[in-house]
């Protein structure tokens, strides 16, 4: 079996293949891991097609996939002689971003360092990052994660005319209890960056639209999240 690792091309031919795809992998993900997530299956098996293709074909977001090919050698895959029935979408982990500071700041009661400015430093926000239960053991989280930050490495957008950073910021909210991926983010060079509450990682995940309307149960606003960020240098 061989694992092949890409971002999805907005321009895609077949993109809407590769959200049916990308559907098929995230509702694995909310059923076999739903502790791990803040949105649940029942609400996105509820997603329209549409809904769908706007997850991998929204501005200022990039999906990146680890799939596994059976039959092929180890190796690098060249995804575009692969039918996509052939492929299982294995893994996956979204980008957004560039996030600008005043997007990106939090209360202080969060704790978070200090947030440079736009011309100094370049944010994103990363989410989502799950392999399914069969295919882990094997570093591939980490290899996609690797794939997503050298794409951060290379991306040359100018946010509002004020020229590329050379310096890129990449923050996580994760849930304190969830201490594997804790251990994973560490182990790439994320450090503690404060705590958040639920309706602050939701927001900053591009999730406010699963808040309920009205005044927010206590659960959403509990300060128990962490928050991590790891520093990148462009060359």
């Amino acid at each position: 079996m061989a694992y092949t690792f890409f971002r999805i091309d907005k321009d895609a031919p077949k993109l809407p293949s590769l959200a049916a795809k990308y559907k098929e992998l995230r509702l694995a993900a909310l059923q076999n891991s739903p502790a791990s997530f803040s949105s649940t299956y029942e609400t996105e098996a509820q997603f329209s097609d549409e809904v769908w293709l706007s997850r991998i074909n929204t501005l200022n977001k990039e999906t990146f996939i680890c799939a596994a090919v059976d039959g092929e050698p180890s190796g690098s895959v060249d995804l575009s002689t692969v039918p996509l029935e052939k492929c299982e979408w294995v893994a996956q982990v979204t980008l957004l971003g560039p996030v600008s500071a005043d997007d990106y700041a939090l209360p202080s009661e969060a704790s978070q360092p200090e947030v440079a400015s736009d011309r100094d430093e370049e944010k994103w926000q990363m989410l989502s990052l799950y392999t399914l239960p069969q295919h882990r053991g094997k570093g591939l989280g980490k290899r996609l994660c690797k794939e997503a930050f050298q794409y951060l490495a290379s991306f040359r957008r100018e946010y509002h005319g004020q020229g590329v950073p050379k310096q890129v910021r990449v923050r996580i909210m994760v849930k304190p209890d969830n201490h594997v991926t804790l251990g994973l983010y560490r182990s790439m060079g994320f450090v503690d960056a404060g705590k958040c509450t639920l309706e602050e990682a939701l927001r900053a995940n591009g999730d406010a639209d699963l808040l309920p309307p009205g005044l927010l149960p206590e659960k959403f606003k509990g300060r128990n999240g962490m928050i991590m960020a790891l520093v990148l240098d462009r060359v």
